[in-house]
């Protein structure tokens, strides 16, 4: 199954225990959001958005970027 590049980002910043939900990704915190980076086929990233919804957080926006590798 093809992956690809995708950023979600969620209101707040996580604490220890969500960023542990997300060891796999990066995870970059901004003033308002906390982004979650990570290259998922479609498994994962429904996967990643259930941890999202299970952990209470809301979900402000997901992007998914281009393939450049080719």
């Amino acid at each position: 199954m093809a992956t690809h590049a995708y950023e979600i980002r969620v209101v707040g910043s996580l604490g220890p225990a969500a960023r542990g939900a997300f060891a796999d990704a990066d995870i970059e915190v901004e003033p308002t959001a906390t982004v979650i980076s990570a290259r998922l086929d479609q498994a994962a990233l429904h996967a990643l958005l259930d941890q999202v919804r299970a952990l209470g957080l809301e979900l402000i926006d997901i992007k998914q970027f281009p393939d450049l590798s080719g």
